[in-house]
């Protein structure tokens, strides 16, 4: 022990090489005012460290230990050695500057005695509610004199959020600066009261908002599968993805910050990647022949054909990268997956080189899922919707077919019976028609969108009608039965009618009217789904040959893989039909496209 020129005495540690000793002792000055301080031996010389925030008695303390003792003050820089090397204080000073986070003392009023420079740095309300907190603390810890407690329980927690315009979000960790196996000392130690709390404290920005993030896609993923209930099932097809875009496009906007994306999907037939929504990108993105292949397809290509996502931070140094968006920098490729299947990318660029970091890189991916599974349960739903249709026509068929049998029966007996009467056995003659003309009316039915409704009473109208008569009318569809039945009956009307079994055939021939070797149509009437070139591809190019002719797509209740109703609708389609439709119903949407176009 080494006796102080005041009459205290201090413990001095000698040490031959630069290992640093911390004790905590309590000095008090001549003037009465208390302090606390750390005791440091480095060598042959003993330092001090003053962590008293009151300086009073400060230098008269230090003159009064002597050139034994080496009195510091954590705001002043500590003093250098004789060969210039930095002193154990700059070290443990420089090393609490350089851990990232911020260190600080406080008194019992809280103000901060000592505060690292990320502490320092801190905006003034942030450091004002970190003195607070030390207060709180404190208070929380005199109640608990004498209690043994754990080191977790010696640590309060607690969040504050920083100023706008940026505020960023702090964990601040406070304990008691003096404890003893887990006692909280508050006392008095060395005849001074030492109440003291130390606080440590972390920026937690990045953390928080990626799991705000999360938080937000979560929501947005149960916001878009949630487009199977209630009253979704009262919306139509096209209605139904129109929603579904708009959500898409909302949420992505919202969540991921991206301005310009498409969304693809594979067709399994082709293995094409078919542009279903867009937002940002130019018409010309339209024209791009992507197919799932590592090569040749660009990066949108590589990705539908591997499941891998892929980060473009710079587009001029990337062999892979095809444009979508003029002057595009930088792109972001995730794929769409229906769990172990790929089936389709989407595809987000941006204008400015290394726009996307491997965060945004998760962020989309987690989104994709979502929004795959969402598109997955549109088509559920246009199937759950065909095969209802399938199941309730035959079991019709089932229910009404022995009543039916009877009546045929009794047709046969009652015209055994009316054999001299030609007028009755007319009659019966039209029952038994009528009895066949149920049962195909009813198969019609069941067999959905390979059918028409109203064919045979529409087959029975021959005379011109004065709105359609001599119109030059377009119409594809790989169905055979749809093709004839549509044609005979245009044709009946007076329309000149052009049939085509596939997309591609009827694409051809819109491109000899465009250049001049075909005379143009009044209308185009196209399916949807077809094995080749599908009905957005056709409208197409209608609207590239003939720009404003009228087209009305058809397809069967409302399947539309490509979701070419909602981009051809967004570009002036005329209208969408629904098969199994009735006829009555095509034709009035012929007349309406006619009167349209010509007013």
């Amino acid at each position: 022990m080494k006796e102080l020129p005041n009459g205290k005495s201090v413990a001095v540690v000698q040490a031959d090489k630069p290992t640093v000793e911390g004790l905590a002792c309590g000095l008090e000055s001549d003037e009465g005012a208390p302090g606390s301080a750390g005791f440091f031996m480095a060598e042959s010389v003993a330092k001090l460290l003053w962590l008293q925030h009151d300086t009073t008695g400060f230098e008269d303390a230090a003159q009064r230990l002597g050139p034994a003792f080496e009195l510091l003050r954590p705001d002043r820089p500590a003093a250098r050695s004789v060969d210039g090397a930095s002193s154990d204080t700059e070290r443990a000073s420089a090393l609490l500057d350089a851990i990232g986070e911020g260190i600080a003392l406080a008194g019992q009023d809280g103000s901060l005695h000592y505060q690292n420079s990320f502490c320092r740095a801190l905006p003034d309300v942030v450091r004002d509610a970190i003195s607070g907190f030390c207060q709180t603390s404190l208070k929380f810890f005199a109640e608990r004199l004498g209690e043994a407690l754990t080191p977790e329980q010696l640590t309060c927690k607690f969040e504050i959020e920083g100023p706008a315009p940026d505020p960023r979000v702090y964990e601040v960790f406070v304990t008691p600066a003096v404890s003893d196996q887990g006692r909280c000392v508050y006392g008095s130690v060395g005849g001074s009261s030492v109440r003291e709390m130390a606080a440590v404290i972390r920026d937690v920005t990045p953390q928080r908002r990626s799991q705000q993030k999360m938080a937000a896609i979560d929501h947005a993923g149960f916001e878009l599968v949630r487009l199977d209930t209630g009253a979704i099932r009262e919306l139509n097809s096209m209605q139904r993805l129109k929603l579904l875009e708009d959500k898409i496009i909302r949420y992505s906007k919202d969540l991921l910050s991206f301005d310009h994306f498409a969304i693809f999907l594979i067709d399994e037939e082709r293995q094409k990647l078919e542009l279903v929504i867009e937002a940002g990108f130019p018409p010309e993105i339209s024209d791009l022949s992507l197919f799932a292949r590592t090569e040749g397809s660009g990066i949108s290509g590589f990705v539908a054909a591997t499941g891998r996502s892929y980060l473009c931070t710079d587009s001029d140094a990337d062999d892979r990268f095809l444009p979508g968006l003029k002057g595009a920098k930088s792109s972001l490729t995730v794929p769409l997956r229906m769990q172990d299947r790929v089936i389709g990318v989407m595809d987000v660029e941006s204008q400015q080189p290394h726009a996307f970091n491997d965060e945004d890189k998760l962020f989309a991916e987690i989104f994709a899922r979502h929004i795959a599974l969402a598109l997955h349960m549109l088509d559920l739903l246009v199937v759950e919707r065909s095969t209802t249709n399938t199941n309730v026509s035959d079991r019709v068929g089932d229910e009404v077919a022995e009543p039916l049998e009877d009546i045929l029966r009794e047709v046969e007996v009652l015209r055994q019976q009316a054999s001299k009467d030609p007028e009755a056995a007319g009659h019966l003659g039209r029952i038994a028609e009528d009895v066949d003309a149920i049962r195909r009316r009813i198969r019609g039915v069941a067999e959905g969108p390979q059918s028409l409704l109203g064919v045979e009473r529409a087959m029975q109208q021959r005379d011109p009608d004065p709105e359609l008569a001599g119109r030059r009318l377009l119409v594809a569809d790989d169905q055979e039965k749809i093709r004839k039945v549509i044609g005979e009956i245009l044709t009946n009307r007076g329309c000149e009618v052009t049939t085509v079994p596939d997309g591609q055939e009827a694409i051809d021939l819109l491109d000899r009217v465009g250049a001049g070797d075909e005379r143009p149509f009044d209308l185009v009437l196209s399916d949807i789904k077809m094995p080749d070139r599908n009905g957005y591809e056709v409208f197409s190019a209608v609207t590239r040959n003939t720009p404003g002719v009228p087209v009305i797509l058809m397809t069967g209740f409302g399947y539309d893989p490509h979701h070419s109703i909602v981009r051809a609708s967004q570009e002036g389609l005329h209208s969408v039909l629904f098969k199994p439709f009735e006829i009555d119903s095509l034709l009035e949407q012929i007349r309406g496209a006619f009167a349209a176009s010509s007013g």
